[in-house]
């Protein structure tokens, strides 16, 4: 088991109340073997945290989407398995308090107990330090996350787009219309074209990201039309 000391250089921070960090670390196992608490109450405090801290992220970062695909990606985001890559970044399952048989039996490396650590060390930041505090964990090891994932979906949107198009010869064009923020954060904004009309925009850290971004709108945009045209003529 490794000092909670290097969990916090990890990030950057300094608990003001170290008691909430040993708590966050400590499991049921080792809390009943030891008759102290575990972090089983500050998981339900992380969970909202969470919750919260992604809605902010996905509003901010994909203006176009409407509440019901902001909903579905916070889903997605703070499920067990996004949180176990959260708890794995930080190498969170080196630094947890385990009782004698969950430490034999590979606690460290279980999914299901790396995901509840993960958010109750979360809750735990948050009762110390305050929402901004985890906001910036989130940026260590939370939006990388979610930036590749998008990034791994948004591969085929413009291959899909092109692919549409080309069996009605119809020509497709990616226009930027923008760059802002400075050099080492900066934010593109693409148009996407389909004989001149414009189909679809998107923002992203890339100008590739804002490709993909413009492409996914263009296609949820022909697949609302296409159902339109379907339920007109039926």
């Amino acid at each position: 088991m490794k000092d909670a000391r290097g969990l916090e250089a990890f990030f950057g921070i300094e608990f003001n109340d170290r008691r909430l960090l040993l708590t966050a670390l400590t499991h049921s196992s080792y809390a009943n073997e030891h008759d102290v608490e575990s972090n089983e109450r500050l998981e339900f405090v992380g969970d909202a945290v969470l919750d919260l801290i992604m809605a902010r992220y996905l509003y901010e970062e994909n203006r176009h989407y409407n509440e019901g695909k902001l909903t579905k990606r916070r889903a997605r985001y703070v499920c067990e398995a996004a949180l176990v890559e959260y708890a794995k970044a930080c190498e969170l399952g080196e630094y947890l308090l385990l009782g004698y048989g969950e430490e034999k039996s590979g606690g460290r490396q279980r999914h299901a107990l790396l995901a509840d650590a993960f958010e109750a060390f979360v809750g735990a930041l948050f009762l110390d330090q305050g929402f901004e505090a985890v906001y910036t964990v989130a940026e260590k090891v939370v939006f990388p996350y979610v930036e590749k994932s998008d990034e791994r979906e948004f591969i085929d949107f413009k291959s899909h787009l092109q692919e549409l198009v080309q069996s009605d010869r119809r020509e497709l064009s990616y226009q930027l219309v923008s760059e802002e923020g400075p050099s080492h954060d900066r934010v593109f904004t693409t148009r996407v074209f389909l004989d001149e009309i414009l189909m679809g925009e998107g923002r992203g850290r890339t100008k590739k990201e804002a490709e993909q971004r413009a492409a996914e709108e263009a296609l949820s945009k022909l697949a609302d039309n296409s159902a339109a045209a379907k339920g007109g003529s039926s």
